[in-house]
């Protein structure tokens, strides 16, 4: 579980410096001060927005692969049987 959340991080991180980078680019583009402006507000909220997104998905990916662990360890441990009772069960009386 832990190898998942740090694949997680990782992912996040590399949108995060792709996004990075693509608005840097779009502040060295030859455009006038409004029209980089306006890109780049565009680009901000656009690139939130996914950020957002991406950790609610991530969040949830987690939650549910947390639950399905949960659920898996009581099936197991109901299927156990304390050893009091399996002696008592296997000794002829």
């Amino acid at each position: 579980m832990r190898e998942r959340e740090e694949a997680g991080k990782d992912v996040i991180s590399f949108i995060a410096g792709a996004m990075l980078g693509a608005g840097l680019a779009l502040l060295y583009a030859p455009k006038t001060g409004r029209e980089v402006r306006e890109k780049v507000s565009d680009f901000t909220n656009d690139a939130m927005a996914k950020m957002k997104q991406y950790g609610s998905e991530t969040q949830e990916k987690v939650r549910s692969t947390f639950e399905k662990g949960k659920e898996m360890a009581e099936e197991k441990a109901s299927t156990f049987t304390s050893p009091g009772e399996s002696g008592k069960e296997a000794t002829p009386h």
